[in-house]
């Protein structure tokens, strides 16, 4: 049986105003109204906090809006989801953590509503954002499907974070980007080339102007581009995900000749990266899941 992934990213503008989590509901409903088999939609990072755009100090606005996860904002979207019948990542929301921090933090929902991944940005944009950072990398099951990894806009630029969830077994990665910047040009590249060096579909969905500067794209594990929104403008960027083609590209290899995740050798010799007080072991390098 072939495994498709049905997504819609939503390149929308921030939300504003009361019944943010309503308002959500009513872009998905509208969404998946224009599509016959749509298995996942999202949204940008912190779609739901776009007043923090208008605030004086937009991180005091977030830290005021933060809720912990059994709130009842997250606690709404699950009922969304439920309401939808789809997967849903509505981007990301700041958490007040146990430890009383404020975190950048993506959700997914499944089609019942069930709160199934979280995962806390691990490189905020410093020194402009005082999130503080997450230290753990996330993937979730999609069962029949496959599994995916999460990733926050500036994680991105770091390639420790798309190669340890491609390691963790994802075969897709869905990067929420909130960019205001000239720089969604760089990270376009950064799309096409953690495609490429992690053997992945890369889904990289940035909130619309005149906040955001769009750009969303999708690229497949090859790194070319399979679905892109280049301008600013509002819109809705829908791909079907041939997952089965991460195994194919992994066992052929890229181009038919470039197999990173078999690179290594079983009497290689370990290798130290000093960089990270850490090494690479080629018993442990193929990705989770990998035969």
């Amino acid at each position: 049986m072939e495994r498709t992934l049905s997504v819609s990213l939503a390149q929308f503008r921030p939300l504003t105003g009361p019944d943010l989590v309503a308002r959500l509901e009513s872009q998905a409903a509208e969404i998946a109204a224009a599509s016959t088999d749509l298995d996942l939609v999202v949204f940008p990072e912190i779609h739901l906090c776009g007043d923090c755009d208008l605030a004086e100090d937009s991180n005091a606005w977030l830290r005021a809006a933060a809720e912990p996860l059994d709130g009842p904002r997250v606690r709404a979207l699950g009922a969304a989801a439920a309401r939808l019948g789809l997967w849903l990542i509505p981007g990301s929301v700041p958490e007040l953590g146990d430890d009383n921090r404020v975190y950048n933090t993506q959700l997914v929902f499944s089609p019942d509503g069930k709160l199934v991944a979280s995962y806390r940005k691990v490189f905020p944009w410093r020194p402009f954002e005082t999130w503080s950072a997450g230290h753990e990398f996330t993937v979730y099951e999609m069962p029949a499907k496959g599994r995916g990894g999460l990733s926050i806009c500036y994680d991105a630029w770091f390639p420790e974070s798309t190669r340890t969830v491609a390691w963790l077994g994802a075969e897709f990665v869905v990067n929420v980007v909130k960019t205001i910047g000239a720089d969604r040009r760089q990270e376009r590249v950064l799309a096409q080339a953690n495609a490429i060096v992690n053997q992945v579909f890369m889904l990289s969905v940035n909130a619309a102007g005149p906040v955001g500067t769009g750009g969303s794209i999708v690229c497949d594990p090859e790194g070319a581009i399979i679905g892109d929104l280049p301008g600013a403008e509002e819109g809705v960027l829908s791909v079907v995900l041939d997952l089965d083609a991460v195994t194919r590209v992994r066992e052929h290899g890229t181009e038919g000749s470039n197999r990173m995740w078999s690179q290594l050798a079983p009497d290689d010799p370990v290798i130290d990266l000093p960089i990270y007080a850490g090494r690479i072991d080629p018993a442990t390098w193929q990705p989770r899941g990998a035969s």
